[in-house]
């Protein structure tokens, strides 16, 4: 078993790619981006999805197994050593403002890819350090906010109206930027300012988790501005900006167009694996540590991500997860591919609800 969970290695090459792009010059910045949104998107047209499920005891052993978390926690370490590195990196002024702005976003990148995603997956876990972990993630995105109303408002609202980060069909990936990135922040607010109301607290309390957030953000930029200076500081801010941007597009991919059937006693009913775009291709989701099998996410939060599930209803993406990102930037070839499978999918599932042609 620990053989099998050394393919979940493979994301470390772009770590590695990351830290020589982060510290070179030339053509070398762009190496990453070039290897994330073009080579791999690439590769996965051709190769085929793999729809293969664990078997029971395999899965048993899988869950079991350290080796997948151990994965996790190195992330941990090697995102601090690759912020640390571009920080000093633009501090040292030898770069020109190409070479500037792709290492701008090839910390973007691993802040979206690295510092989100993983910290998604750690934050869906029981263990108090674990989900300490998740939140060291989250700060180099300044996007800490994520982990209260990604588990207590998405993963409830999910494919629904009320929810901020399901995009609505024919919404192009722009104007759901604006709404989830807002909304999303303004929701996790609420949801902790509600947890105080239960706990008897007033809103601005210390233990106002929202508002620990903000501190903590606060004070790790100043932390990095007297540390590298203002300037540093500001081209940080610009990737961490560009990792919660990748995260709003993957969340758009990941429900573009799916809603969930409100019952006749007003509740939604219960979120499904047809409630999610999923991606069974390969080198998508091991890059991502299994965040393409979103369906089965969704459908059961707390299981690992080595033991995701492929289903056989859920809806599936024409390629990868990196592929359909760099698609969803292309309004109308976006629309052109997604829009004929929302309505396939309506039509079987005998929605009521009008389309827009």
């Amino acid at each position: 078993m620990k053989v099998k969970s050394l393919k979940y290695t493979a994301p470390f090459i772009i770590f590695i790619v990351s830290l020589f792009a982060l510290e070179g010059q030339g053509w070398i910045v762009c190496l990453p981006l070039v290897l994330v949104w073009v080579i791999i998107p690439l590769v996965e047209l051709a190769l085929p999805p793999d729809n293969a499920n664990m078997e029971a005891a395999e899965e048993e052993m899988a869950k079991h197994d350290q080796t997948y978390d151990i994965w996790l926690y190195l992330v941990v370490v090697l995102q601090y050593v690759a912020l640390y590195v571009f920080l000093n990196s633009v501090q040292q002024n030898n770069n020109n403002v190409w070479e500037t702005m792709g290492k701008v976003f090839v910390m973007g990148l691993l802040c979206g890819t690295f510092g989100i995603n993983v910290a998604h997956e750690l934050g869906h876990r029981t263990d108090k350090r674990e989900q300490f972990l998740a939140k060291l993630l989250l700060l180099t995105s300044l996007y800490m906010h994520f982990y209260i109303e990604h588990n207590k408002g998405h993963h409830r609202r999910v494919s629904t109206p009320e929810d901020p980060a399901s995009a609505r069909y024919g919404e192009s990936v722009y104007a759901f930027y604006f709404r989830s990135v807002v909304l999303s922040y303004l929701s996790a607010w609420h949801i902790a300012g509600k947890d105080m109301k239960k706990k008897g607290m007033p809103f601005l309390h210390w233990k106002n988790e929202m508002l620990q957030f903000q501190l903590i953000q606060a004070a790790f930029v100043i932390i990095i501005a007297v540390s590298f200076g203002w300037k540093a500081c500001l081209l940080f801010i610009a990737a961490a900006f560009i990792g919660a941007l990748l995260l709003e597009t993957v969340n758009y991919i990941e429900h573009y167009g799916l809603e969930r059937k409100r019952k006749e006693n007003g509740q939604y009913e219960r979120t499904l694996p047809v409630h999610s775009w999923n991606s069974n291709h390969v080198l998508g989701r091991i890059v991502l540590f299994e965040l393409s099998r979103h369906s089965d996410h969704h459908y059961m939060a707390s299981r690992k991500y080595q033991v995701l599930r492929h289903h056989d209803d859920a809806p599936q993406m024409p390629t990868g997860y990196p592929g359909m990102m760099v698609l969803s930037l292309i309004t109308p070839a976006w629309y052109a591919v997604m829009n004929p499978l929302v309505k396939k999918i309506r039509e079987q599932s005998q929605r009521t609800y009008p389309i827009r042609s």
